[in-house]
Formats: structure tokens, sequence, C-alpha cells
């Protein structure tokens, strides 16, 4: 592996995930890969589980870990080839991942969607920009469309809480947000369910329908309490319109979840990647309950992250 950016990077998943379980058993069992290796972490966005997640992965793993918050500590860069910079942008993406390419082994990004351009966000410029011009493997820690990480770490939750012979029922449902939000997760998630053996339902309102890029061949459904009949997983999360590029389309409180909804499922276990708007997306009541998974989660980023810094380091 020498890129990791989504699902599509991923050869075999079943392969990884025993990985991931392998690492999370003896994580320090190849503490020698990294030997002498650095890994860059570019930051253009906030971060908790993602950073921390990250950087022990690649300490766990030998690694040197230098983490630069180009948003306060970096000069404001240039992602347009050709550009006459005469405006706010001081460095070229050109540059500084040719530079970042000479002190680190791996370069990890995190940017955001900008939540603006739909097609300039969905071209994932940045993260391509890096892959384009980094002379070494580089990693996304979410971009504008995708959270390629988070994912990992859910489906190896998955697979820790399942051990049943028939498919899970798996149902990504939205929730209510006061802001609009990027539909990174929500891609990302039924990206890696649609190649995993599962049953998939999403669930929203109308008018928060997502790209048929990353959810074709998933079941969608407008009625929740429909969706979530007979559900062994259920991830909780908002985002904001597709078609309508980055609007609110409902603010319709009704759709939190709560233990009473979860009556109609198969006892599920509940997801959610943090962080949560509490008693807004999700009552604390389920939050905080027994079939509550969020915190499995974050620990699976850690292992998630370091699964995938292990077999690039094991290519290079």
């Amino acid at each position: 592996m020498k890129i990791f950016t989504s699902v599509n990077d991923v050869t075999n998943i079943d392969e990884m995930v025993n990985e991931a379980l392998m690492l999370k058993k003896d994580p320090y069992a190849f503490s020698h890969l990294g030997k002498n290796k650095t890994l860059g972490m570019v930051f253009l966005n906030p971060s908790l589980r993602t950073r921390l997640s990250t950087q022990k992965a690649g300490m766990n793993l030998g690694m040197n870990t230098i983490v630069l918050n180009m948003d306060k500590e970096g000069w404001a860069l240039e992602m347009n080839d050709g550009a006459v910079m005469n405006g706010s942008s001081v460095e070229h993406v050109r540059d500084a991942a040719a530079v970042l390419s000479q002190y680190c082994d791996i370069i990890a990004i995190r940017c955001f969607a900008h939540m603006k351009n739909k097609e300039e966000d969905y071209s994932e410029k940045i993260i391509n920009q890096f892959k384009k011009y980094s002379t070494v493997p580089v990693v996304s820690m979410e971009g504008s469309t995708l959270h390629p990480l988070q994912s990992f770490a859910d489906v190896i939750t998955i697979r820790e809480n399942w051990n049943k012979k028939q498919k899970p029922k798996v149902v990504l449902t939205w929730a209510p947000h006061i802001k609009p939000i990027a539909q990174a997760v929500a891609n990302s998630f039924s990206e890696w369910m649609l190649k995993t053996d599962v049953d998939f339902t999403i669930t929203h309102p109308e008018g928060y329908e997502l790209s048929e890029a990353f959810t074709k061949g998933a079941k969608i459904v407008y009625d929740q309490q429909e969706a979530l009949k007979d559900a062994d997983f259920v991830y909780v999360k908002n985002w904001s319109c597709y078609t309508d590029y980055a609007k609110i389309a409902c603010t319709d409180s009704s759709w939190m979840l709560t233990n009473k909804k979860l009556e109609v499922t198969n006892n599920a276990k509940v997801m959610h990647c943090l962080p949560v708007r509490r008693n807004l997306e999700v009552s604390d009541e389920v939050l905080d309950g027994a079939n509550s998974l969020i915190l499995q989660q974050a620990s699976n980023r850690l292992f998630s992250a370091q699964a995938v810094l292990k077999k690039i380091l094991e290519t290079k």
C-alpha cells in the first residue's frame, strides 16, 4: 500500500481488519518497522481523536511523529496550479509537499470541505495535490468527501461485536444538527459498508440524499422507524444536503435517536464517530447506555491507523 485515501486503496478489507485486531492484542510487536522513519501529520482543520490516534499509531510502530497545524503554524497554501500568487496564499502546495517529502517518510493530511462549492470539494483538490506533488506515501486523516480511517475503525468495531453467521443489518441514520456538516463521514461509512458483508440501509429526511458515487447499492428509506426495524447496528451522523449543497433542508428534532426508537431494533448497538452533540443528535440515555459503542470506536481509531501505517511501511 502506497496511498490510503479511500476503501479503494485496500486490497482485502478482511485481511486489514485481522491485521488491526492482531495489533490491538500486541501494539508494539512491530515497533522495529518505523525505526528512523518519520510520520508528518499536516492539519488544516481541528482534531482530537484523529490526531492522537494517528500520532500514537506511528509511535507504536517506532516512528518519529511531527505535527504541523498548517492553519495556525504554517503558511497559507495555494492549491491551484499555474496561479499568480498575488493574493493571501504564501506557499504553493507543489513546494510544500516536496519539502515535507524530504523530511518525512509518510505524510498524513486532514482537510475539511469548505462547504461553498460542491465541485471543488468533491474534487478532493487538497489531498490530490499532495498526492501529486509528494514523493512519499500520503494518508488521508479526513478529506472533503471521505474519512477512511474512521470508517475502517467502524468496520473493526462491527466485527468485534458480531459473531453470528448471518449478515448484520446496519443502519446509517441522519440526525439533527445546528449547522451544515460535511458528508465525509456518511459517504465514507456507506462506501465501506457496501464493500463489507452486511445488510446496509440509509435513512434520512427527503432532501438529504448522499452522492450515488458512495451510496449506490444501499437501501434508502425515508421513514426512520421503518429503517430501524430489526437493525443490529445503528450509526448516527448528521450531514448537510448534497444536491442543494451544504444547505439544511430539515431541522426536525424527532430524528434524534432515543431508547424508545431503538425498541424496534434487534437490541442494536449504537455508533457515532464523535464529537457528538448530546441530546440533539443522540440522547444521553443512548450514548451512555450498555449498547453504546462510541468509546470502542474511538479506541479502534488507533488500530485502524496503525494497520494502515504498518502496511505502508512494509511496502516501502
